[in-house]
């Protein structure tokens, strides 16, 4: 038994700050909270505990040190980009994110499902990072936003992917390639919509897939159990997806009223990763990607707060590298900056996110959940930033920081 001892500890259901902060951790998981310490304590002074972040939107097999952007789509090999992740993984965990969504890989790999292979060495205590649930490969059509080709003007014959790596057309091969991720370990899916702002052709707000090719996307994924996240940013394409079953928006930054009245009546959720309007670079980009970024980043600050307010379900994902792997907090406090009270940002960090991925074990601090736990120096209600100063993270009962 150990006890963690600290100034108080955020009760997210409440949404107080419970004093002293006291948690007893069995094991991996939380035995009680408050009462009289037991067995071995850890003090930690003046820090304020929260359960461990999550993030929805995570792409830990692109950036990080030594990641030189479309040079590195068609030099780096999948050990080197493996050897690159498990740096991200570990700074992603240490920055206080116990639980992320690995959304999609959309690199060369041969069909390899790297995030799966990741998330099971981390589990198997081999290397530090967070949990993992993994999407494998990005499912996309020929020329769609997360067709890797889309990114530079490569020739033909120049990082060509198969279905088994996510390039899928018609129902036929979309059903395929959904059966192909779940078959290697993926744990839920990750689509295409709609195009994006850092692809060469294409309105960022079209919709790619076909209703019948969604809809077909769906039923694999659903009645096999898994969830499907889809890359949207059209208010259109968004209303498609919706009607087709899609479980998560990602970005949805062109969302207008009615897109988020169908989302609110469908309880689909959205993850809006609004903090890469301010940190994405697009100076060095190519001009078209440039206009894009100018149309679309002022509406992704506002689209944001119109959703939370007409009460479509939010959790927290920040498309890292968009943001730096480890600078995760920021996007707690960009949701914020956009006019979120700080407590639901929180909690969409953390139970929400929970809610979203369907698990009841970790998101709170409460008895028999998972002792997936964080401190922070100071209240995070009064100040979102110190979610940017983790000075203790514990997961599963196993101390990574403790400063």
């Amino acid at each position: 038994m150990i006890t963690v001892r600290a100034a108080g500890l955020l009760d997210v259901d409440t949404g107080e700050i419970v004093r002293p902060g006291i948690l007893r951790v069995d094991g991996e998981r939380i035995a009680g909270v408050g009462g009289e310490p037991e067995g071995e304590i850890l003090e930690l002074g003046e820090l304020i505990l929260l359960p461990g972040l999550m993030d929805m939107e995570v792409n830990l097999l692109m950036g990080g040190r030594g990641e030189t952007g479309l040079a590195s789509s068609v030099r780096d090999d999948p050990p080197l980009r493996m050897l690159r992740a498990v740096g991200n993984a570990r700074r992603t965990l240490r920055a206080g994110f116990t639980t992320v969504r690995n959304l999609g890989l959309f690199v060369k790999t041969g069909g390899y499902l790297l995030d799966v292979a990741l998330g099971r060495a981390i589990d198997g205590g081999w290397i530090e990072g967070p949990r993992i649930v993994p999407a494998g490969h990005a499912i996309t059509p020929t020329g769609g936003h997360l067709d890797p080709t889309m990114f530079a003007a490569f020739a033909p014959d120049v990082l060509q992917l198969t279905l088994e790596e996510g390039i899928a057309n018609g129902v036929d091969e979309v059903r395929k390639a959904v059966r192909y991720q779940i078959k290697h370990g993926a744990q839920l899916i990750k689509i295409c919509v709609s195009g994006g702002v850092m692809s060469l052709t294409g309105a960022p707000g079209a919709q790619h897939y076909s209703d019948e090719e969604l809809r077909a996307i769906v039923d694999e994924a659903h009645r096999r159990g898994l969830k499907v996240a889809a890359h949207t940013h059209g208010a259109e394409a968004v209303e498609h997806a919706v009607a087709a079953g899609i479980d998560c928006i990602e970005h949805g930054f062109l969302i207008d009223d009615k897109a988020i009245e169908a989302m609110v009546a469908a309880g689909t959720w959205l993850v809006p990763t609004t903090r890469l309007a301010d940190a994405m670079d697009v100076s060095k980009a190519d001009p078209a990607l440039q206009a894009k970024a100018a149309e679309m980043f002022p509406k992704a600050r506002t689209s944001v707060l119109a959703a939370y307010r007409a009460g479509v379900k939010i959790a927290v994902g920040t498309d890292a590298p968009a943001i730096p792997h480890g600078r995760n907090a920021d996007e707690l406090v960009a949701l914020v900056d956009r006019g979120l009270p700080p407590l639901d940002v929180l909690r969409a960090a953390t139970v929400r996110a929970a809610e979203l991925l369907g698990v009841t074990d970790r998101g709170r601090l409460a008895a028999g959940l998972l002792a997936d736990v964080i401190g922070v120096p100071g209240d995070p209600l009064q100040d979102i930033t110190v979610t940017q100063q983790v000075r203790f993270v514990m997961k599963g009962g196993k101390v990574h920081v403790q400063s």
